[in-house]
């Protein structure tokens, strides 16, 4: 995926500090209007790729272009194609909401007579029309969180980074959240999105799974769920889940928490829903449903990175 229609193109990009290596070679394409998930663990190197892709930070190897520019040779350039989003917001508390939007108007250098009509859809947008002299750190997170997607695209830039847009936000906020996310890519925005929450990746058009600053895999969701997994997914409810846990570690039986369940990656599963049933009761544990279900995406993390 190469060509005018490629938002992201990076190749062998790199960033060591000292001896230790953050960012290790990756090369990703990303289309124009597509939602890119770039997922991981935290010192995974997401935070730190995303800084050299703006413009922030030089690569020390490598290179790749955003929106045609290159990141290295022209990274001002790059910085006004794009929006940046953190997970800190990137807002001043102690301005109020108005002066808040105002400024990054100044920033992203929004023209004069368009400078009121797109204040105007931050506000709309955000849900927070009237709380303009509302000082911005008294707000809600999700408000929070809204305003601060707001600011980063108030001069409409093709390309949006956001760096763990939805940490530290409620369920409900980082679900709306994505919708307007999704609204964005399907307006031509380009979104390469950062996250350590698994269950946000299908959110996303496609995705690659960085660990240790390395891209261990890339797809779309489904793809890496019917590519990356060869065994079955058991999904087991019980009464005494950590007990239940330790028992079947001791069984030599792959399992971690989800959620309040456990997941077992078995070969068969069938033949290991009885086995499992039966080691769990005969130690006392009450099993009150086990069922072969879809990977997940943290299945599949797993299984990758037990695999390296």
């Amino acid at each position: 995926m190469h060509g005018p229609d490629t938002a992201v193109d990076v190749h062998d990009l790199s960033r060591t500090f000292g001896s230790f290596i953050a960012v290790d070679k990756i090369s990703l394409q990303v289309a124009k209007g597509e939602i890119f998930g770039f997922l991981g663990p935290n010192g995974a190197g997401k935070s730190t790729t995303i800084r050299m892709l703006c413009g922030l930070l030089m690569p020390t190897g490598g290179g790749g272009t955003v929106g045609g520019y290159d990141v290295r040779t022209e990274p001002e350039a790059v910085k006004n194609v794009i929006g940046y989003m953190s997970q800190k917001f990137s807002l001043y508390d102690d301005l109020t909401v108005e002066e808040n939007i105002n400024f990054f108007g100044g920033v992203y250098r929004v023209p004069r007579d368009k400078k009121e009509s797109r204040k105007a859809w931050v506000l709309e947008m955000a849900g927070i029309g009237d709380k303009k002299s509302v000082l911005t750190g008294t707000l809600p997170t999700g408000f929070k969180q809204r305003l601060a997607l707001g600011c980063a695209v108030l001069h409409e830039p093709p390309v949006l980074f956001l760096d763990e847009p939805t940490s530290g936000v409620d369920p409900l906020s980082r679900r709306s959240f994505w919708n307007l996310i999704r609204e964005m890519a399907e307006s031509g925005t380009t979104i390469f999105v950062t996250t350590h929450h698994m269950e946000e990746a299908d959110y996303c058009d496609r995705l690659a799974l960085i660990y240790k600053g390395r891209i261990i895999a890339e797809g779309a969701p489904m793809e890496l769920r019917q590519h990356y997994m060869k065994r079955d997914i058991l999904e087991i409810e019980a009464d005494k889940t950590v007990e239940a846990l330790e028992v079947l570690l001791r069984e030599g039986v792959d399992n971690a928490i989800f959620g309040s369940t456990l997941h077992a990656t078995v070969e068969d599963a069938e033949t290991s829903a009885r086995r499992i049933r039966e080691v769990l009761e005969s130690s006392g544990i009450a099993v009150e449903r086990i069922e072969k279900v879809m990977p997940s995406l943290e299945d599949v993390f797993v299984t990758l990175i037990e695999a390296s």
